[in-house]
């Protein structure tokens, strides 16, 4: 597919280079590493402090420098601009791909699909936290799956025909902050988005109550406030979905449970799991009434610096168990 590399992989990060180094370590494990290009995107190399021994396995190392004041979707915009292989995929510092990852995504590109996501596993399961805040973020994608076309792929962590993103030019800055209305985008192109159920990422979630609870106010609230605003609600729509709000866990529960069914994982997490998930459901409806009366306010920049460092947002037990693995 390219001279060169088949597969570009994009990392931002505003930190030091030591909290991508597990997910670095997942991309030299791919079975066709040699075929990766891995493209860094940091506030400055020399801040980044990058281990010029993880070069070793991947095809080609590039790190792009953005400065200190660039939103999460202008970096990841330059990371695509960057790259040169044919495919970008974007990985975070909390979501580790299996070693058949990279060549899955490869192998389904050669299909006519704009993105392709891949199924997601739980990096942490070993508490009902995690895997409820898993359930709620990634539940359409759980692991174990099936490949099929799809109306939705992961955020934060597909992949897609670079010449399609390229094809946004100045835009792309905005709309890869908001990658849901990218994935819209691309369906009203006429473009299919498509699920390879053998490109496995484990995602890491957040299990601190100091983390995950404004983790789902805050999207609750955006979520909220950007319908509203997009579809230009009147008050009187707005008073009606505030009244009702009490009602979203019940309303979104059957989904989830749908999602809990599909994975075969039913029988092993309910109805232990269900305590959790309705709190958590009822935190994000308690942020959509925020978003409805006060509009998103900062969620984005909220949101966007809960995406790094993951390892300051888990317990203990799942540090140490993370560290055997």
């Amino acid at each position: 597919m390219s001279d060169t590399f088949a597969l570009s992989v994009v990392l931002v990060t505003p930190h030091h280079y030591d909290t991508l180094r597990k997910t670095v370590q997942h991309l030299r494990a791919q079975t066709v590493s040699d075929q990766i290009e891995l493209v860094i995107v940091a506030p400055s190399l020399a801040k980044l402090g990058f281990d010029e021994t993880d070069r070793h396995g991947l095809g080609h190392v590039l790190v792009i420098e953005t400065g200190t004041r660039q939103t999460l979707g202008f970096a990841k915009a330059a990371g695509v601009r960057a790259a040169t292989a044919p495919i970008v995929a974007f990985a975070e510092d909390h979501c580790y791909p299996d070693p058949d990852w990279a060549a899955a995504l490869i192998e389904a590109h050669c299909g006519p699909w704009a993105a392709v996501g891949p199924a997601i596993g739980n990096a942490n399961p070993l508490g009902l936290v995690s895997w409820a805040n898993l359930l709620i973020a990634y539940g359409h994608w759980l692991d174990p799956t099936t490949s099929r076309v799809i109306d939705d792929v992961p955020g934060h962590n597909s992949s897609y025909k670079r010449d399609l993103l390229l094809q946004y030019g100045d835009q792309l800055n905005t709309i890869m902050g908001r990658e849901g209305s990218l994935h819209t985008d691309l369906r009203h192109k006429g473009h299919q988005l498509y699920l390879a159920a053998e490109a496995r990422a484990y995602h890491l979630n957040p299990t601190r109550a100091t983390a995950w609870i404004p983790l789902r106010f805050n999207a609750g609230r955006l979520f909220a406030a950007v319908r509203a605003k997009g579809e230009n609600w009147s008050p009187l729509r707005r008073t009606i979905y505030i009244t009702g709000a009490p009602l979203i866990p019940l309303m979104r529960l059957p989904q989830l449970l749908r999602f809990l069914r599909a994975s075969g994982r039913q029988s092993e997490l309910f109805p232990q799991l269900l305590p959790i998930l309705l709190l958590a459901l009822f935190i994000h409806s308690v942020g959509e009434v925020a978003g409805y009366i006060l509009g998103e306010g900062h969620t984005r920049e909220r949101l966007a610096n809960f995406e790094f460092d993951r390892m300051r947002q888990i317990t203990q037990r799942d540090l140490i168990a993370l560290s055997q693995v």
